[in-house]
């Protein structure tokens, strides 16, 4: 049946393909395809999904088109804070002005018509209209309720909405109350749009709500079904059943991770031979032994996808008894994992790689920060004394990831790892603090051995001609790259020819020092695709190789899983070696797979959105939670100054970013002086007296205004 329906699909195609000009209706289709009868509702059905799945497109009359012919693209709108946004296509991205956006909210996916040449504006090279909506992204809306006094209205939370929503009445909510909103019609854009409240989450001043709000917003899974956890509860047996398996109790293997960690699915060893060579051993979680295909625990895990890592809340991927407990690579403890064995040679060289399902004993478990005073041999009062055994380890593990480092950036690699923002939370969802956290070498040590290890994955399952599931990141956009070079140029930096993965890389390099350096890497990021997840390509732009997987993290990502099993059926069949000289030389897989490369097609599809959902969810939360904290400061008048840095000159004021919050915010220009403010446009300068502000300037700030609904900062100067 799916062979048949995949064989209609592509007739389908070949059809509109060959019919162009006409693009046929859904009776020709069926009278030239000869479909009759029953079939043509099976026909009706598949032709929808098409649709919806951007395949092919529906356009005037009711008739069928390949999108690229009738000059239509099928995508999922982001919509920025000016109101303007853009549609992200298979072909690439769409900018839409706010006039174009029809009745479409962020995240709905819709139907972009091409503009003409002529109808596109100078410095643009593809703009569109939406003309259609196919398939909103969410029904249920969490807003404020206001009311005009007549009329009840509810304030989306997220502001890249850029309408309130109607509501007939307040449905027990009180004025200012955060709740659940349903949309229910929208039938003109010059008219607001229609809905009604469902449920009250809380005062919406209140920040304990917030995360909440955004499980709700954003439709992120909660508790576990029952059925779920019992069956996780069951499984958790099978630990002491754990198959042919390679013992490795006796070898010196650790783990590091973050402080806060509660679960933890990777651990290192290394061993130097006597010609100098190092195998390196990256042991993983084995959670393929305990989560079979098509399980209650399996099916729940694809549909959420992913762990979601909120500032005060983890929604796991898979219950607690399974990652926290049996396959939580625990110290002191027998673990099941899958294990990934690289010799690298003296100048930091992959040489061959072998892999086994292993049981394991981490001898010792080690937080970033233990791992980074040992490095550097700077030891706080409340550092734990870490044995001999395990600083030579560090040491040697981490001269080989620097080793290895250095090598990706030798293939120009890209250097964009940027100081993570971490939010300290207090009670009832105050903030306590918010510090940067740097990518240090204990952070290297352990992404390079990762990197190493889904390298090594994906090379081996792509020269048995396995089907997997890959981390893709293509190349960026020619058009985004142009104007990439438009916004550095106007920062005053001339970066060269950015196509050349060599020129951007050595730019990154240079800009380090820069004091727009962080502003610099963001820009360079957005003009980045993003990477998702694709059973059809391979590579990875950003880190500079040609197979990339994700396998080291199967707790929490379920394509790591998929990954697991893929190996696991060859691993079994013999057609991939394992650690030692005599097992096995590989080959072709011969055997029956655990997925098909149409099976991994939708995997790899709801993976990237379940990613995308989680990564927006998680950005959105701490974007909130940093206003609270603003908030929090002028609400009890204990006011931080902040070290700020000018990003962009407008003759209304300046706006400045905060390295420490990672957040811009505007400095009117009735802030800046109390005299005449000049502005000159050639020079994107204000110029006060003999005071002159431009790009790069570095400033003290501190908070004079919050607007939350609108997720905008007043600052005034610290003088």
């Amino acid at each position: 049946m799916a062979q048949k329906k995949r064989d209609l699909r592509s007739r389908i195609v070949a059809l509109l393909e060959k019919q162009k000009a006409t693009a046929p209706t859904e009776s020709e289709i069926a009278s030239t395809l000869n479909v009759r009868g029953g079939e043509k509702k099976s026909l009706q059905r598949l032709l929808r999904s098409m649709v919806t799945s951007g395949d092919i497109v529906l356009i005037r009359q009711n008739r069928y088109a390949v999108g690229d012919s009738a000059d239509l693209l099928a995508g999922k709108l982001t919509v920025l804070r000016s109101g303007n946004g853009f549609v992200d296509a298979p072909e690439g991205s769409v900018f839409v002005f706010s006039r174009d956006q029809g009745l479409a909210f962020p995240g709905d996916r819709v139907l972009v018509r091409l503009h003409s040449e002529a109808e596109t504006e100078p410095g643009r090279d593809r703009t569109g209209k939406i003309i259609r909506i196919l398939e909103r992204s969410r029904h249920d809306i969490v807003g404020t309720l206001r009311s005009t006094g007549k009329f009840f209205y509810v304030v989306p939370m997220d502001p890249s909405y850029t309408h309130d929503i109607y509501v007939p009445d307040k449905a027990g909510a009180k004025i200012g109350d955060r709740v659940i909103c349903r949309f229910l019609n929208w039938e003109h854009r010059h008219v607001n749009p229609e809905g009604e409240v469902l449920e009250t989450l809380g005062a919406s001043n209140d920040p304990s709500k917030d995360t909440i709000s955004i499980i709700k917003h954003y439709g992120l899974p909660e508790e576990f079904p029952p059925e779920v956890v019992r069956e996780a509860q069951r499984v958790s047996e099978l630990m002491e059943k754990p198959g042919e398996r390679l013992d490795l109790r006796d070898a010196y293997i650790i783990t590091i991770d973050p402080e806060t960690a509660r679960d933890f699915d990777d651990a290192l060893s290394l061993e130097t031979r006597s010609d100098g060579t190092r195998v390196l051993g990256v042991h993983i979680a084995d959670v393929s032994h305990f989560v079979t295909p098509n399980s209650l625990l399996d099916r729940e895990a694809a549909e959420r996808g992913n762990s979601v890592y909120l500032p005060d809340q983890v929604i796991p991927m898979l219950p607690e008894q399974l990652s926290n407990g049996v396959c939580s690579l625990k110290p002191r403890e027998d673990r099941l994992a899958f294990s990934v064995f690289i010799t690298i040679d003296r100048s930091g060289k992959c040489l061959e790689s072998g892999f086994a399902r292993t049981t394991i004993h981490s001898k010792q478990r080690l937080t970033y920060e233990e791992a980074m005073a040992s490095l550097s041999g700077k030891k706080s009062g409340q550092t734990r004394e870490i044995p001999a055994r395990t600083r030579k380890l560090l040491e040697q593990l981490n001269a080989l990831a620097q080793e290895l480092r250095q090598g990706r950036f030798a293939n120009y690699a890209l250097d964009l790892d940027m100081p993570e923002c971490q939010i300290l939370m207090g009670a009832r969802g105050k903030i306590k603090d918010i510090r940067l956290v740097d990518n240090d070498v204990s952070h290297q040590l352990v992404e390079e051995c990762m990197i190493a290890a889904n390298e090594a994955i994906a090379r081996e399952l792509s020269a048995r001609r396995a089907p997997l599931i890959s981390r893709l990141h293509e190349p960026p956009e020619q058009r985004k790259l142009e104007a990439l070079h438009v916004e550095l140029e106007s920062m005053g930096h001339h970066p060269g020819n950015l196509s050349q993965p060599k020129v951007l890389a050595k730019f990154l390099d240079k800009m380090k020092e820069d004091p727009l350096s962080a502003r610099i890497q963001l820009s360079i990021l957005r003009s980045m695709n993003r990477a998702v997840y694709s059973a059809d390509k391979a590579g990875h732009y950003g880190l500079a190789k040609t197979h990339y997987a994700h396998f080291t993290s199967p707790i929490r990502r379920y394509p790591d899983l998929l990954v697991h099993r893929q190996l696991g059926h060859l691993l079994k069949s013999g057609a991939v070696r394992g650690p030692g000289p005599r097992s096995g030389q590989g080959g072709e897989a011969k055997s029956r797979l655990a997925y098909s490369r149409e099976a991994l097609k939708p995997l790899a599809d709801a993976c990237t959105a379940t990613e995308q959902k989680a990564d927006e969810a998680e950005r959105t939360l701490k974007e909130i939670k940093k206003y609270r904290f603003l908030e929090q400061q002028l609400r009890t008048r204990k006011v931080d100054d902040f070290e700020a840095v000018v990003v962009s000159v407008m003759n209304y004021g300046m706006y400045v970013e905060l390295p420490r919050l990672q957040l811009q915010g505007l400095i009117h220009i009735s802030a800046i002086s109390n005299k005449f403010v000049r502005f000159d446009r050639g020079s994107q300068s204000l110029r006060a007296g003999k005071k002159t502000y431009r790009v790069g300037t570095n400033l003290k700030v501190r908070p004079a205004k919050v607007d939350f609904d609108k997720r905008q900062i007043d600052f005034m100067l610290v003088k």
